[in-house]
């Protein structure tokens, strides 16, 4: 387990790494074609987009799923499992959150352990013993404890950079002056139409690629706090029969589910938000025969 959870944030780190590169050069590029002007003030406006996005995003992506605050006696299984496993984790309490929709799914949300909130569905709670409750919510409670919550938001932010930038590129070489043009600029102008159409593409790969990586840390810690694997391998068989799409679909906020709440995904793992379900659980019970 110990070595599952270092080699993801490992490769996370990697993928972060790659994305602020690949938002650099675009700057840069901004910068050779159209002057340090432009690429200064596209950046300062790009950058307080993507702080807005980081620092209003737990509270939107609970609002915009309508989600319900509950107390201990709404409902006392669900709350003190949450409670029971943060003591484990050694981390504060979340606010807890319950979705009215009969599809099995959860997910968890907060820049820090400090702003932090796990949210189920009502169909979860319907379908799942206490060990597999469990199971889920130290999967979600995971993500909290390794911050992969801010991870998310800085790939979202760092998403929002990059679509601005691209877009900028675009519209700029339309409405660039093409007398004032030299070879040398035109080569830049179609490295930079080229840069603005594969650069949302490229974006949107990175952000899946740390989703991805992330469920498979957060299964890894889950798995590690509550020493029973068995419990979340169990939990992801039962959404794998029953299926996790919910009623309201919401694309932005689908990389924070346990399960990938939207339709119409399944053509590609590509450009699936999670890793497959059965591969989870193949590495779950591989945990647990090196247990």
């Amino acid at each position: 387990m110990y070595s599952e959870i270092a080699s993801n944030k490992r490769k996370t780190v990697f993928i972060l790494f790659g994305f602020v590169v690949f938002a650099g050069a675009l700057s840069w590029l901004i910068g050779a074609v159209y002057g340090d002007s432009w690429m200064y003030g596209l950046l300062i406006f790009a950058l307080c987009y993507a702080a807005i996005s980081y620092f209003a995003g737990s509270s939107w992506s609970l609002a915009v799923n309508s989600a319900k605050e509950i107390q201990k006696s709404d409902n006392p299984r669900l709350w003190r499992a949450v409670e029971n496993l943060a003591i484990t984790d050694g981390l504060p309490t979340p606010k807890v959150y319950i979705m009215n929709d009969p599809a099995p799914n959860a997910f968890a949300t907060g820049r820090d352990p400090n702003h932090s909130a796990v949210c189920v569905t009502t169909g979860l709670l319907d379908i799942m013993d206490d060990n597999e409750l469990e199971g889920v919510l130290a999967h979600e409670l995971g993500h909290i404890k390794n911050y992969d919550i801010r991870v998310s938001m800085i790939a979202f932010a760092l998403s929002a950079v990059i679509a601005v930038l691209a877009d900028a590129i675009l519209r700029l070489t339309w409405f660039r002056d093409r007398d004032s043009e030299n070879n040398n600029n035109q080569v830049l102008i179609l490295a930079g139409v080229v840069a603005a159409i594969v650069a949302p593409l490229i974006a949107t790969l990175i952000q899946l690629a740390v989703s991805r990586k992330r469920e498979y840390l957060a299964d890894a810690t889950g798995a590690l706090t509550t020493r029973y694997p068995e419990g979340l391998a169990s939990a992801l068989e039962k959404i794998e029969q029953t299926g996790s799409v919910l009623r309201k679909q919401n694309t932005a906020t689908a990389h924070f589910f346990f399960a990938n709440p939207l339709k119409g995904h399944s053509l590609s793992n590509l450009f699936s938000t999670h890793p497959p379900i059965a591969d989870r659980i193949a590495r779950l019970k591989q945990m647990e025969t090196h247990a």
